[in-house]
């Protein structure tokens, strides 16, 4: 399974970005797919994920504001971003949970948001 995340930017504060994950590959295989992101000097933290079936989880600090939505038929993930906040500037990390296989992870996606 082979990740390719696409969609980050710069936005002033308040604004909204809409981050894609397009899965390539045995992705009959992928039972969740999700994104991360780390800031420089932290480490890396879950933000959202979402499985086949649609159930999701956020982290305590994105919920409300961040959305994440998948499309199976596309193989692909969205995360929708909305009320950014300059906290939210870090790299985001496609990832895709693969049966027999274990973690996958795309390239980063750079959001950066200035206040």
């Amino acid at each position: 399974v082979q990740l390719q995340a696409s969609g980050g930017g710069l936005v002033q504060a308040g604004g909204s970005l809409r981050l894609s994950c397009a899965a390539s590959g045995s992705t009959f295989r992928i039972n969740s797919m999700g994104w991360y992101r780390q800031a420089p000097g932290k480490q890396r933290e879950l933000v959202a994920t979402i499985t086949t079936g649609g159930s999701t989880n956020y982290a305590d600090s994105v919920k409300g504001r961040f959305t994440i939505s998948r499309d199976n038929a596309k193989n692909t993930a969205y995360l929708q971003m909305n009320s950014l906040k300059p906290e939210d500037t870090a790299v985001y990390y496609c990832n895709a949970n693969v049966v027999w296989v274990g973690p996958r992870w795309g390239q980063g996606t750079q959001v950066t948001v200035s206040s």
